[in-house]
Protein backbone atom coordinates (compact mmCIF):
# COMPACT_ATOMS: atom_id res chain seq x y z
CA UNK A 1 0.00 0.00 0.00
CA UNK A 2 1.37 3.92 -1.08
CA UNK A 3 2.42 5.84 1.95
CA UNK A 4 3.70 9.49 1.86
CA UNK A 5 7.02 10.13 3.52
CA UNK A 6 9.15 12.83 4.86
CA UNK A 7 12.54 12.63 2.75
CA UNK A 8 14.91 14.43 4.71
CA UNK A 9 18.64 15.27 4.18
CA UNK A 10 20.57 11.74 4.83
CA UNK A 11 24.34 11.49 6.79
CA UNK A 12 26.18 13.83 4.42
CA UNK A 13 29.53 14.29 6.93
CA UNK A 14 30.91 16.75 8.82
CA UNK A 15 28.38 19.40 7.14
CA UNK A 16 25.99 21.89 8.14
CA UNK A 17 23.89 24.36 6.94
CA UNK A 18 24.56 23.38 3.28
CA UNK A 19 23.11 25.22 0.70
CA UNK A 20 20.61 23.97 -2.35
CA UNK A 21 21.98 25.20 -4.93
CA UNK A 22 20.34 22.78 -7.44
CA UNK A 23 16.47 21.08 -7.28
CA UNK A 24 16.12 18.15 -9.77
CA UNK A 25 12.24 17.63 -9.09
CA UNK A 26 9.28 19.11 -8.97
CA UNK A 27 5.71 17.64 -7.73
CA UNK A 28 3.86 14.98 -9.58
CA UNK A 29 7.46 13.52 -10.65
CA UNK A 30 7.87 10.09 -10.72
CA UNK A 31 11.00 9.30 -9.14
CA UNK A 32 13.40 5.37 -8.77
CA UNK A 33 15.28 4.50 -6.24
CA UNK A 34 18.86 6.31 -6.25
CA UNK A 35 17.43 9.54 -8.42
CA UNK A 36 18.97 12.50 -7.53
CA UNK A 37 16.54 14.80 -6.06
CA UNK A 38 18.33 18.05 -5.22
CA UNK A 39 22.06 19.38 -5.17
CA UNK A 40 23.99 20.72 -2.19
CA UNK A 41 27.06 23.04 -2.10
CA UNK A 42 29.70 23.33 0.44
CA UNK A 43 32.77 25.70 0.52
CA UNK A 44 34.71 22.17 0.07
CA UNK A 45 32.27 20.04 -2.22
CA UNK A 46 28.87 19.65 -4.38
CA UNK A 47 26.79 16.79 -3.82
CA UNK A 48 23.69 15.27 -4.53
CA UNK A 49 20.70 13.81 -2.71
CA UNK A 50 19.33 10.56 -3.94
CA UNK A 51 15.82 8.97 -4.01
CA UNK A 52 15.94 6.33 -0.82
CA UNK A 53 13.29 4.39 -2.57
CA UNK A 54 10.84 4.89 -5.76
CA UNK A 55 7.42 6.68 -5.40
CA UNK A 56 5.92 10.16 -6.83
CA UNK A 57 7.10 13.57 -5.85
CA UNK A 58 4.22 15.07 -3.68
CA UNK A 59 5.70 18.20 -2.13
CA UNK A 60 8.74 19.76 -2.47
CA UNK A 61 10.29 21.56 0.96
CA UNK A 62 12.62 23.61 -0.03
CA UNK A 63 13.97 25.85 -1.62
CA UNK A 64 17.09 27.23 -3.92
CA UNK A 65 19.18 29.16 -1.67
CA UNK A 66 17.95 27.54 1.94
CA UNK A 67 20.65 26.16 3.88
CA UNK A 68 20.15 22.60 4.90
CA UNK A 69 21.44 20.17 7.49
CA UNK A 70 21.52 16.18 8.44
CA UNK A 71 17.43 15.63 9.33
CA UNK A 72 15.79 19.10 7.53
CA UNK A 73 12.96 17.48 5.35
CA UNK A 74 13.58 17.36 1.23
CA UNK A 75 10.07 17.01 0.20
CA UNK A 76 7.19 14.42 0.71
CA UNK A 77 6.97 11.43 -1.17
CA UNK A 78 4.18 8.69 -2.12
CA UNK A 79 6.07 5.51 -1.81
CA UNK A 80 5.23 2.80 -4.18
CA UNK A 81 7.46 0.37 -2.43
CA UNK A 82 6.16 -2.66 -1.24
CA UNK A 83 8.37 -2.68 1.69
CA UNK A 84 10.15 0.16 2.99
CA UNK A 85 13.26 0.08 3.02
CA UNK A 86 14.89 1.63 6.58
CA UNK A 87 15.71 4.42 7.93
CA UNK A 88 19.62 4.60 7.22
CA UNK A 89 19.36 5.28 3.74
CA UNK A 90 22.38 5.91 1.16
CA UNK A 91 24.56 8.92 2.38
CA UNK A 92 25.83 10.52 -0.03
CA UNK A 93 24.69 10.75 -3.77
CA UNK A 94 26.18 8.78 -6.47
CA UNK A 95 26.98 9.87 -9.82
CA UNK A 96 24.25 9.48 -11.68
CA UNK A 97 25.60 9.79 -15.12
CA UNK A 98 24.59 6.59 -16.21
CA UNK A 99 20.99 5.47 -18.00
CA UNK A 100 18.26 3.89 -16.40
CA UNK A 101 19.13 -0.19 -16.17
CA UNK A 102 16.47 -0.97 -18.38
CA UNK A 103 18.07 1.20 -21.15
CA UNK A 104 21.38 -0.68 -22.22
CA UNK A 105 24.25 1.67 -22.21
CA UNK A 106 25.02 1.37 -26.15
CA UNK A 107 21.40 3.29 -26.54
CA UNK A 108 22.06 6.12 -24.61
CA UNK A 109 22.98 8.94 -27.99
CA UNK A 110 23.98 12.38 -27.45
CA UNK A 111 21.69 15.02 -28.06
CA UNK A 112 22.34 17.07 -31.47
CA UNK A 113 20.98 20.54 -30.33
CA UNK A 114 23.64 22.59 -29.83
CA UNK A 115 22.61 26.42 -28.68
CA UNK A 116 22.94 29.31 -30.52
CA UNK A 117 22.21 31.71 -28.23
CA UNK A 118 23.95 32.10 -24.77
CA UNK A 119 20.59 33.15 -23.38
CA UNK A 120 18.85 30.05 -25.28
CA UNK A 121 18.55 27.62 -22.62
CA UNK A 122 17.87 24.43 -23.14
CA UNK A 123 16.76 22.79 -19.88
CA UNK A 124 13.06 24.08 -19.60
CA UNK A 125 12.58 22.64 -16.56
CA UNK A 126 15.65 23.41 -14.12
CA UNK A 127 14.49 25.77 -11.70
CA UNK A 128 16.11 29.42 -11.38
CA UNK A 129 18.68 29.96 -8.97
CA UNK A 130 19.15 32.99 -6.57
CA UNK A 131 21.18 34.64 -9.33
CA UNK A 132 18.10 34.14 -11.42
CA UNK A 133 20.02 31.73 -13.79
CA UNK A 134 18.59 28.61 -14.79
CA UNK A 135 20.79 25.66 -13.49
CA UNK A 136 21.65 22.48 -15.87
CA UNK A 137 20.57 19.14 -14.68
CA UNK A 138 24.16 17.26 -14.58
CA UNK A 139 26.03 15.24 -11.70
CA UNK A 140 29.40 17.06 -10.38
CA UNK A 141 31.69 14.36 -11.91
CA UNK A 142 30.00 15.51 -15.09
CA UNK A 143 29.88 19.12 -14.61
CA UNK A 144 33.77 19.21 -13.16
CA UNK A 145 34.70 17.01 -17.23
CA UNK A 146 32.72 20.13 -18.50
CA UNK A 147 34.80 22.70 -16.85
CA UNK A 148 37.77 20.77 -17.99
CA UNK A 149 36.63 20.89 -21.55
CA UNK A 150 35.40 24.90 -21.52
CA UNK A 151 32.00 23.52 -22.62
CA UNK A 152 28.52 25.86 -20.65
CA UNK A 153 26.57 23.00 -19.95
CA UNK A 154 23.49 25.12 -20.63
CA UNK A 155 24.11 24.79 -23.79
CA UNK A 156 23.99 20.91 -24.17
CA UNK A 157 20.89 19.03 -24.04
CA UNK A 158 20.94 16.07 -21.73
CA UNK A 159 20.07 12.58 -22.97
CA UNK A 160 19.91 11.16 -19.61
CA UNK A 161 16.74 10.66 -17.40
CA UNK A 162 14.58 14.08 -17.04
CA UNK A 163 16.93 15.27 -19.50
CA UNK A 164 19.56 15.11 -17.17
CA UNK A 165 23.13 15.60 -18.95
CA UNK A 166 25.95 12.85 -19.21
CA UNK A 167 29.57 12.68 -19.94
CA UNK A 168 28.39 11.10 -23.10
CA UNK A 169 26.33 14.58 -24.38
CA UNK A 170 29.12 16.80 -23.50
CA UNK A 171 31.59 14.44 -25.67
CA UNK A 172 28.94 14.59 -28.36
CA UNK A 173 28.56 18.48 -27.91
CA UNK A 174 32.40 18.80 -28.29
CA UNK A 175 32.22 16.48 -31.31
CA UNK A 176 29.22 18.79 -33.06
CA UNK A 177 31.44 22.25 -31.96
CA UNK A 178 34.40 20.75 -33.57
CA UNK A 179 32.30 19.49 -36.97
CA UNK A 180 30.58 23.08 -36.82
CA UNK A 181 34.55 24.88 -36.71
CA UNK A 182 35.31 22.90 -40.03
CA UNK A 183 32.52 23.48 -42.04
CA UNK A 184 32.76 27.26 -41.16
CA UNK A 185 36.66 26.91 -42.54
CA UNK A 186 35.56 24.87 -45.74
CA UNK A 187 32.41 27.52 -46.34
CA UNK A 188 34.84 30.51 -46.41
CA UNK A 189 34.03 32.11 -42.63
CA UNK A 190 37.92 31.80 -42.31
CA UNK A 191 41.03 32.37 -43.85
CA UNK A 192 40.78 29.80 -46.69
CA UNK A 193 43.72 27.69 -47.60
CA UNK A 194 45.09 28.49 -50.84
CA UNK A 195 44.35 25.43 -53.22
CA UNK A 196 46.99 23.07 -53.21
CA UNK A 197 48.71 22.44 -56.83
CA UNK A 198 50.79 20.02 -58.48
CA UNK A 199 53.51 21.69 -59.95
CA UNK A 200 55.19 19.02 -61.25
CA UNK A 201 53.24 18.43 -64.02
CA UNK A 202 54.02 21.67 -65.95
CA UNK A 203 57.48 20.76 -66.12
CA UNK A 204 59.84 20.62 -64.00
CA UNK A 205 60.86 21.28 -59.78
CA UNK A 206 63.20 20.83 -57.44
CA UNK A 207 62.12 20.68 -53.61
CA UNK A 208 63.66 23.05 -51.22
CA UNK A 209 63.00 22.88 -47.44
CA UNK A 210 62.76 26.13 -46.02
CA UNK A 211 65.83 26.76 -43.22
CA UNK A 212 64.74 26.74 -39.85
CA UNK A 213 65.04 30.11 -39.18
CA UNK A 214 62.92 31.05 -42.02
CA UNK A 215 60.57 28.63 -40.87
CA UNK A 216 60.24 30.46 -37.14
CA UNK A 217 60.34 33.95 -38.85
CA UNK A 218 57.96 33.04 -41.08
CA UNK A 219 55.51 31.99 -38.82
CA UNK A 220 56.38 34.96 -36.19
CA UNK A 221 55.72 37.67 -39.45
CA UNK A 222 52.38 35.63 -40.52
CA UNK A 223 51.08 36.52 -36.83
CA UNK A 224 52.42 39.45 -37.09
CA UNK A 225 50.37 40.77 -40.25
CA UNK A 226 46.86 38.79 -39.20
CA UNK A 227 47.23 40.70 -36.05
CA UNK A 228 48.33 43.91 -36.21
CA UNK A 229 46.71 46.70 -38.83
CA UNK A 230 49.27 47.86 -40.23
CA UNK A 231 49.64 51.34 -41.98
CA UNK A 232 52.82 52.62 -43.75
CA UNK A 233 53.42 56.42 -43.40
CA UNK A 234 56.33 57.12 -46.50
CA UNK A 235 58.83 60.14 -46.25
CA UNK A 236 62.05 61.13 -47.34
CA UNK A 237 64.73 63.08 -45.57
CA UNK A 238 67.44 64.74 -46.85
CA UNK A 239 71.28 62.88 -45.77
CA UNK A 240 73.18 65.38 -47.77
CA UNK A 241 75.47 67.01 -44.70
CA UNK A 242 75.19 63.34 -42.78
CA UNK A 243 76.95 61.83 -45.51
CA UNK A 244 79.55 64.81 -46.06
CA UNK A 245 80.05 64.09 -42.55
CA UNK A 246 79.82 60.27 -42.28
CA UNK A 247 82.55 60.40 -44.85
CA UNK A 248 84.90 62.31 -42.78
CA UNK A 249 84.51 59.85 -39.74
CA UNK A 250 85.76 57.25 -42.08
CA UNK A 251 89.49 57.60 -41.42
CA UNK A 252 88.89 58.04 -37.45
CA UNK A 253 86.56 55.07 -37.67
CA UNK A 254 89.15 52.65 -39.66
CA UNK A 255 91.63 53.29 -37.26
CA UNK A 256 89.01 52.36 -34.11
CA UNK A 257 88.66 49.06 -36.69
CA UNK A 258 85.09 49.88 -37.08
CA UNK A 259 82.45 51.20 -40.02
CA UNK A 260 80.80 53.96 -40.11
CA UNK A 261 77.65 53.12 -41.48
CA UNK A 262 74.70 55.55 -42.13
CA UNK A 263 72.69 52.95 -40.00
CA UNK A 264 74.95 54.34 -37.12
CA UNK A 265 72.98 57.60 -37.22
CA UNK A 266 69.76 56.66 -38.30
CA UNK A 267 69.88 54.66 -35.01
CA UNK A 268 70.19 57.59 -32.97
CA UNK A 269 67.98 59.98 -34.70
CA UNK A 270 65.33 57.06 -34.22
CA UNK A 271 66.00 57.43 -30.76
CA UNK A 272 65.56 60.99 -30.66
CA UNK A 273 62.55 60.59 -32.03
CA UNK A 274 61.00 57.78 -29.75
CA UNK A 275 61.76 60.50 -26.73
CA UNK A 276 59.66 62.63 -28.52
CA UNK A 277 56.78 60.87 -29.33
CA UNK A 278 56.80 57.90 -26.84
CA UNK A 279 53.63 55.97 -27.80
CA UNK A 280 56.03 54.53 -30.57
CA UNK A 281 58.29 53.03 -28.17
CA UNK A 282 55.58 50.81 -26.75
CA UNK A 283 53.19 47.80 -26.53
CA UNK A 284 50.30 46.92 -25.98
CA UNK A 285 49.71 44.80 -23.35
CA UNK A 286 47.74 41.28 -23.17
CA UNK A 287 44.23 42.72 -22.98
CA UNK A 288 44.84 45.38 -25.54
CA UNK A 289 43.37 47.83 -23.63
CA UNK A 290 46.39 49.69 -22.02
CA UNK A 291 49.48 50.43 -23.67
CA UNK A 292 53.00 49.97 -22.35
CA UNK A 293 55.19 52.88 -22.63
CA UNK A 294 59.12 52.16 -22.01
CA UNK A 295 62.02 54.10 -20.60
CA UNK A 296 64.16 52.25 -22.44
CA UNK A 297 65.35 52.35 -26.34
CA UNK A 298 66.88 48.35 -27.32
CA UNK A 299 66.74 49.06 -31.29
CA UNK A 300 66.57 45.34 -32.92
CA UNK A 301 68.54 45.48 -37.00
CA UNK A 302 66.75 43.39 -39.54
CA UNK A 303 70.18 41.58 -40.40
CA UNK A 304 69.94 39.45 -44.00
CA UNK A 305 71.96 36.26 -43.14
CA UNK A 306 72.58 33.19 -45.74
CA UNK A 307 69.85 30.90 -43.38
CA UNK A 308 66.89 33.90 -43.28
CA UNK A 309 66.47 37.14 -41.92
CA UNK A 310 67.61 38.01 -38.24
CA UNK A 311 66.83 40.76 -35.57
CA UNK A 312 69.49 40.96 -33.26
CA UNK A 313 68.78 43.95 -30.81
CA UNK A 314 71.26 46.42 -29.52
CA UNK A 315 70.41 47.86 -26.25
CA UNK A 316 70.58 51.51 -24.70
CA UNK A 317 70.91 52.89 -27.96
CA UNK A 318 70.61 55.99 -26.06
CA UNK A 319 73.40 56.22 -23.98
CA UNK A 320 75.94 55.17 -26.59
CA UNK A 321 78.19 57.27 -28.80
CA UNK A 322 78.56 57.01 -32.66
CA UNK A 323 81.79 54.87 -32.66
CA UNK A 324 80.20 52.41 -29.79
CA UNK A 325 77.18 52.01 -31.61
CA UNK A 326 79.32 51.42 -34.87
CA UNK A 327 81.27 48.64 -33.17
CA UNK A 328 78.58 46.95 -31.70
CA UNK A 329 76.47 47.27 -34.92
CA UNK A 330 79.44 45.40 -36.87
CA UNK A 331 79.73 42.69 -34.06
CA UNK A 332 76.21 41.20 -33.53
CA UNK A 333 75.54 41.58 -37.81
CA UNK A 334 79.01 39.49 -37.78
CA UNK A 335 77.40 36.68 -35.15
CA UNK A 336 73.95 36.99 -36.71
CA UNK A 337 75.73 35.93 -40.19
CA UNK A 338 78.10 33.15 -38.69
CA UNK A 339 74.79 31.16 -36.77
CA UNK A 340 76.37 32.64 -33.12
CA UNK A 341 73.41 34.60 -31.59
CA UNK A 342 71.92 33.48 -28.11
CA UNK A 343 68.42 33.56 -27.60
CA UNK A 344 68.89 36.60 -25.32
CA UNK A 345 70.48 38.65 -28.40
CA UNK A 346 66.58 38.68 -30.05
CA UNK A 347 64.80 39.45 -27.28
CA UNK A 348 63.78 42.64 -25.38
CA UNK A 349 63.34 45.59 -28.60
CA UNK A 350 61.20 48.28 -28.38
CA UNK A 351 61.41 49.14 -31.86
CA UNK A 352 62.82 48.07 -35.08
CA UNK A 353 65.09 49.24 -38.16
CA UNK A 354 65.06 47.25 -41.74
CA UNK A 355 67.92 48.62 -44.01
CA UNK A 356 67.73 47.29 -47.35
CA UNK A 357 69.95 50.87 -48.37
CA UNK A 358 72.88 48.81 -49.22
CA UNK A 359 70.78 46.25 -51.51
CA UNK A 360 68.83 48.81 -53.96
CA UNK A 361 65.16 49.24 -54.12
CA UNK A 362 63.12 52.78 -54.07
CA UNK A 363 60.70 51.72 -50.46
CA UNK A 364 58.83 49.14 -49.71
CA UNK A 365 56.40 48.18 -46.57
CA UNK A 366 57.70 46.76 -43.12
CA UNK A 367 55.94 44.47 -41.55
CA UNK A 368 55.94 45.49 -37.47
CA UNK A 369 57.71 43.00 -35.26
CA UNK A 370 55.41 42.38 -32.72
CA UNK A 371 55.25 43.00 -29.46
CA UNK A 372 56.57 46.43 -31.00
CA UNK A 373 54.40 48.91 -32.58
CA UNK A 374 56.07 50.60 -35.26
CA UNK A 375 59.00 49.52 -37.42
CA UNK A 376 61.49 51.67 -40.16
CA UNK A 377 62.36 50.33 -43.26
CA UNK A 378 65.21 52.64 -45.33
CA UNK A 379 65.52 52.33 -48.84
CA UNK A 380 68.57 53.10 -51.02
CA UNK A 381 69.37 56.80 -51.00
CA UNK A 382 69.40 58.79 -54.50
CA UNK A 383 70.62 61.98 -55.66
CA UNK A 384 67.40 64.28 -56.84
CA UNK A 385 66.81 67.79 -57.85
CA UNK A 386 65.20 69.67 -54.71
CA UNK A 387 64.02 73.08 -54.70
CA UNK A 388 65.87 75.65 -52.40
CA UNK A 389 63.33 78.18 -53.34
CA UNK A 390 65.08 80.06 -56.37
CA UNK A 391 66.65 77.01 -57.95
CA UNK A 392 66.56 72.97 -58.18
CA UNK A 393 69.86 71.80 -56.46
CA UNK A 394 71.07 68.22 -56.08
CA UNK A 395 70.66 66.55 -52.80
CA UNK A 396 70.90 63.22 -51.48
CA UNK A 397 67.44 61.75 -50.54
CA UNK A 398 66.73 59.11 -48.08
CA UNK A 399 63.69 56.95 -48.57
CA UNK A 400 61.29 56.57 -45.23
CA UNK A 401 58.88 53.91 -45.14
CA UNK A 402 57.30 53.90 -41.10
CA UNK A 403 55.11 51.09 -40.68
CA UNK A 404 52.93 51.24 -37.33
CA UNK A 405 50.08 49.43 -35.70
CA UNK A 406 46.95 51.10 -36.29
CA UNK A 407 45.52 50.30 -32.91
CA UNK A 408 47.77 52.23 -30.76
CA UNK A 409 49.11 55.14 -33.16
CA UNK A 410 47.18 57.46 -35.75
CA UNK A 411 47.68 58.62 -38.99
CA UNK A 412 48.54 62.45 -37.96
CA UNK A 413 51.21 60.66 -35.13
CA UNK A 414 52.60 58.85 -37.83
CA UNK A 415 53.19 61.58 -40.07
CA UNK A 416 54.42 63.73 -37.55
CA UNK A 417 57.26 61.09 -36.29
CA UNK A 418 58.94 60.83 -40.22
CA UNK A 419 58.35 64.21 -40.05
CA UNK A 420 60.82 64.54 -36.88
CA UNK A 421 63.02 62.21 -37.74
CA UNK A 422 63.44 63.22 -41.51
CA UNK A 423 64.71 66.52 -39.74
CA UNK A 424 67.11 64.31 -37.39
CA UNK A 425 68.87 63.42 -40.53
CA UNK A 426 68.85 66.60 -41.87
CA UNK A 427 70.63 68.25 -39.29
CA UNK A 428 72.46 65.16 -36.87
CA UNK A 429 74.01 67.21 -34.97
CA UNK A 430 70.26 67.84 -33.03
CA UNK A 431 70.59 64.46 -31.82
CA UNK A 432 72.95 65.97 -29.48
CA UNK A 433 70.59 68.53 -28.42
Amino acid sequence: MKNIKEIPVPDIGDFDEVEVIEILVSAGDQVEAEDSLISLESDKATMEIPAPEAGIVKEVKVSIGDKVSVGNVILLLESSAAVEKPDNAPTVAKAAAAAPENIPATETTPAPLVATDAGDDIVPYAPDTVAGQIRSHASPSVRRFAFDLGVKLHQVRGSGPKARILKEDVQGFVKQSMQKCTADTDSGSTIPPVPKVDFAKFGEIEVRPLSRIKKIAGKHLHACWLNIPHVTQFDEADTTDLEEFRNSMKDDAARKGVRMTPLVFIMKAVVSALKEFPQFNASLDESKENLIIKSYYNIGVAVDTPDGLMVPVIRDVDSKGFYHLAEELMEISNRARDGSLMPADLQGGTFSISSLGGIGGTNFTPIVNAPEVAILGVARSQMKPVWNGSKFVPRLMLPLALSYDHRVIDGADGARFTSYLSRMLTDIRKVLL
